[in-house]
């Protein structure tokens, strides 16, 4: 079987062991190396630690001082399966144990056990969740990264012509990497899908079913096409009651300006008219996804034009606590009268910025302009 290759090193910690050149057997030998398998990984934390304890003992508590257990444990929590780590935390106490049989009371204090401890508990946490995982040391970590940039590369709409433009800005709840506001999209030819949804809740709690649905909106999208009502029959079926999922679909044709806009429970869309220099808000409506098991959708048809856009975006823009949404979203329509000066690009950020301060929720926002 042939092993699989280790990931690559960063380039800021490459520059740093270039400059301490003995590090890097050392690291590769944590990657990749004999201490890559739990076992061996165990028996060597194992070995050092009864090393530590019979030193601490015998020659000097100095230069071989028991708080080193503290980062044995630590490294056993952070690497080891919770099996493996029992075993290391019953050599870290016979360490302790034979310290303190042969010093007595100076030999271990109250502080240092107290601190060991603490470790223990937090150790034998972090190896329960892995185990949970069915994960190794800090691949979850990186598991829950790569879903991460999946997440925000699917987020991002694909290349436009040189006649188009588009923004998006997303903004989750508390500085989370995930939330429940995401957008799939997708382009074939001179048609371009755009659907941004929105799942109950807000940051990390709404992340995982909005890491789910993803997936399978991004899917449905273009292979269907009534988008909206396939979502929601799959929703239906998952017998399910883990809040509601709102969502808004655009499709626009790229050679001729046409787009057909269909809703269910979403905020509504705003087009701007170059026209009248005015914002004007969309007669799409339906209902809330999985609610009922056949979608019916009232979608509204238009073109853009030179100087048009189309702004989407989720409840939380617009939403604060002891107010009304129509309030919200008036205000909005006043605030985006700020993109004009600046442009559309520049301007998105900013409003985002300026209807998000104040309240802690997931906010996203897509637009979609013909200069």
């Amino acid at each position: 079987m042939t092993s699989r290759p280790a990931p690559p090193i960063p380039p800021r910690l490459r520059a740093f062991l270039v400059r301490v050149p003995l590090l890097v057997p050392a690291v590769r030998l944590l990657r990749r190396g004999l201490l890559a398998s739990d076992r061996n990984l165990t028996v060597t934390l194992i070995i050092v630690t009864l090393l530590v304890g019979a030193l601490a003992a015998r020659v000097s508590t100095e230069w071989f001082s028991p708080s080193l257990l503290i980062l044995i444990t630590l490294v056993g929590g952070l690497q080891l399966r919770l099996t493996s780590l029992a075993k290391l935390l019953t050599a870290v106490a016979v360490a302790l144990g034979y310290v303190a049989f042969t010093l007595g009371p100076r030999g271990i204090g109250v502080g240092l056990m107290v601190t060991i401890g603490f470790t223990t508990v937090l150790a034998f946490l972090m190896a329960r969740t892995r185990g949970k995982l069915g994960v190794q040391g800090l691949r979850g970590d990186a598991m829950l990264l790569e879903l991460r940039d999946r997440l925000k590369n699917q987020g991002e709409l694909p290349p436009l012509p040189k006649d188009w433009g588009a923004k998006v800005v997303l903004k989750q709840a508390g500085g989370s990497s995930f939330g429940g506001d995401f957008l799939v999209s997708l382009r074939d030819g001179d048609r371009m899908d755009v659907a941004l949804v929105d799942v109950s809740g807000k940051g990390v709690d709404a992340g995982t079913r909005a890491l789910l649905l993803s997936g399978t909106f991004g899917g449905l999208l273009g292979s269907v096409d009534d988008f909206l009502p396939a979502c929601n029959a799959y929703l239906h079926r998952q017998r399910g009651d883990e809040g509601f999922v709102t969502a808004v679909h655009v499709r626009l044709d790229l050679a001729t300006g046409d787009y057909t806009i269909t809703s269910a429970g979403h905020p509504p869309v705003v087009k701007f008219d170059a026209g009248t220099g005015s914002w004007q808000v969309a007669s799409a409506k339906g209902v809330v996804l999985g609610v009922v098991p056949d979608l019916h959708c009232e979608p509204e048809r238009g073109t853009l034009r030179k100087g048009d856009a189309l702004l989407l975006y989720t409840d939380g823009l617009i939403e604060q606590p002891g107010r009304d949404i129509d309030a919200g979203l008036d205000r909005l329509l006043g605030e985006a009268e700020r993109l004009l000066p600046s442009g559309f690009r520049d301007g998105a950020r900013a409003l985002v910025n300026a209807m998000a301060s104040g309240h802690n929720d997931d906010c996203a926002l897509v637009l979609v302009w013909r200069p």
